[in-house]
């Protein structure tokens, strides 16, 4: 999710303020609610009536840059850079409109040109973030002032390095002294919600709502919130209705309310919303990465991803998955490495080391070590959090049953619903030896049988029939190697089978087995399709048969 930190409350629009003054707002009164469309829209009949001053063109730049339209802003502020004694703030507003439309080299260049002032200062030291200069930044750092502005622009630097807690700090300090900037609710509100406080930001958020109960912003956030206490239906209920509003009064909010639903939805439609939103909305293409790897397509997720530099956390994360999917796929230690790397950056850092995120990528580090007593450790300490979540209770499950313990491991296994998940080979392979394990070889042996014929299927039958021979399972034993033995005939599936039916009429005889088990027993030494074993198999059945009669 991204907010502009410059985007307003939209005030009345023109229809209602019509309606109900019979008379069109002046252009200060269009201001002075904030309502950048309507006044717009006075200064563009102005134009068309030939009643424009040079003033005009000033307020259509100011108006189009409030309203997220940077690219508009530019052009008028273009055209005034070349007109007659141009304002000696020109300059500086088209820089910061380059800085806006990522033009951050442009807005440097033109920065060169602009006389030293306070919005010169604020503007290069968020210029030093965005290329990555950590040195001028400091030096820019220390040019701050203790005033609003100046705080404000340092509280969204902290922000941007998901240091929420330090801009809570700041815009909580100048609520004390400034409660009418109510605007700060909705930073404060932003931040609780980057932390997953969603109940605590819903609250901040109410304070500004009550006085801008249309603001786009303050509507999506307060969606978001929804969506991550409720559910996508919730916050789509009370997003949608801003879409036709935002269309027209904003591209920008528009775009982001568009993206946003696509969020809410679950992924629906992202292939036709968020391609074009990736230079637009950071946030689209970080979700279109994980609309592709959900879709099992990691070379697409992969080709969106590899030549972004991760900033903050979920960057990191995201980038980690996706290249253990990769790894994994090609068997390329490389990018497992690789994912190591960035998850021991997040779960090692000072800021993540303590949240949920950061113990997760600890785990995810010590899983890909086949260090299964730190992923325990890791996994157990954040269980509560995840009870009903199918992928934690996945790689769960496989911990358990890394360790040996496949009673929890079977418990967890049984407990994920996620329908991918559970027709997954190694979810099918792990829950086998897991009912195996706990001497419920019979249930193994179904999961076997509704497998469709594949190289995974094969490799369950060997697992299956060397797993329950090493536990003295030795009918279902039998039975899987029999099954292995006519779909690849060889000698060492026919010694299992012969070893498998001996250690079964073992059982029968000392009555630990069903009796009723014996044909069946009898019946798989019998048959082979190895012509080799044929004579050695009669004998076999001969002496069990001698033994039983006797």
């Amino acid at each position: 999710m991204l907010l502009s930190r410059i985007k307003p409350a939209l005030g009345p629009n023109l229809a209602e303020a019509t309606s109900s003054n019979k008379s069109v707002p002046s252009l200060d009164q269009f201001l002075a609610a904030r309502d950048f469309t309507g006044a717009i829209t006075v200064l563009e009949f102005e134009h068309s009536t030939g009643r424009n001053t040079e003033m005009t063109d000033r307020w259509l730049g100011y108006c189009a840059f409030h309203l997220g339209d940077y690219k508009r802003a530019m052009q008028i502020y273009e055209t005034t850079l070349h007109s007659m004694n141009p304002p000696s703030d020109t300059l500086v507003n088209l820089a910061c409109c380059y800085f806006f439309l990522g033009l951050y080299p442009q807005a440097e260049k033109i920065l060169d040109k602009v006389p030293e002032s306070p919005l010169k200062t604020r503007l290069q030291f968020h210029l030093c973030h965005k290329m990555g200069d950590e040195v001028k930044l400091i030096e820019f750092h220390k040019k701050l002032q203790n005033i609003p502005e100046d705080m404000l622009s340092l509280a969204a630097l902290h922000y941007l390095r998901s240091h929420h807690k330090e801009a809570i700090d700041i815009y909580k300090r100048l609520l004390l002294d400034k409660r009418e900037y109510l605007a700060l609710n909705v930073y404060v509100a932003l931040c609780y919600y980057k932390l997953d406080y969603y109940d605590v930001s819903q609250e901040v958020l109410g304070a500004y709502l009550q006085k801008y109960p249309d603001s786009s912003i303050a509507i999506n956030l307060k969606a978001c919130n929804y969506f991550k206490l409720e559910n996508g239906k919730a916050a789509e209920a009370e997003i949608k209705n801003l879409l036709d509003m935002s269309s027209s009064a904003s591209n920008f909010a528009h775009d982001l309310i568009r993206h946003n639903l696509v969020a809410f939805r679950g992924g629906v439609g992202a292939l036709q919303v968020l391609p074009p939103l990736v230079d637009v909305i950071p946030e689209a293409r970080l979700n279109l990465v994980i609309f592709h790897f959900k879709q099992g397509e990691y070379i697409e997720a992969y080709d969106l991803i590899k030549s972004l530099e991760p900033a903050v956390p979920h960057e990191y994360i995201l980038k980690g998955i996706v290249n253990v999917a990769i790894g994994q796929d090609t068997n390329s230690r490389e990018h497992l490495k690789v994912a190591e790397q960035y998850f021991l950056l997040v779960g090692n850092s000072e800021s993540e080391c303590d949240t949920i995120p950061g113990r997760q990528c600890m785990a995810s580090v010590y899983f890909l070590q086949k260090q299964f007593e730190d992923v325990h450790v890791y996994l157990t300490s954040i269980k509560s959090y995840f009870f009903n979540d199918d992928s934690f209770n996945f790689n769960y499950a496989q911990a358990k049953s890394a360790l040996g313990n496949f009673k929890e491991a079977e418990e967890a296994f049984l407990s994920i619903q996620n329908e991918k998940i559970v027709n997954d080979p190694v979810y099918i392979s792990h829950l086998s030896r897991a009912y195996i394990m706990n001497g419920k070889p019979q249930l193994a042996w179904e999961l076997y049988i509704k497998m469709e014929t594949s190289v995974e299927s094969f490799s369950l039958l060997q697992l299956i029939a060397n797993d329950c021979y090493r536990l003295g399972h030795f009918y279902h034993a039998a039975k899987a190697f029999d099954l292995l033995d006519r779909l690849d005939p060889s000698a060492e599936y026919w010694e299992g089978k012969r070893g498998a039916c001996v250690g079964a009429w073992q059982l029968i005889m000392a009555g630990k087995s069903p009796s009723d088990l014996l044909p069946s027993v009898i019946q798989l030494l019998r048959t082979s399709t190895n012509s080799q074993v044929e004579l050695q198999g009669h004998i076999e059945y001969q002496d069990i048969s001698r033994r039983l009669n006797h």
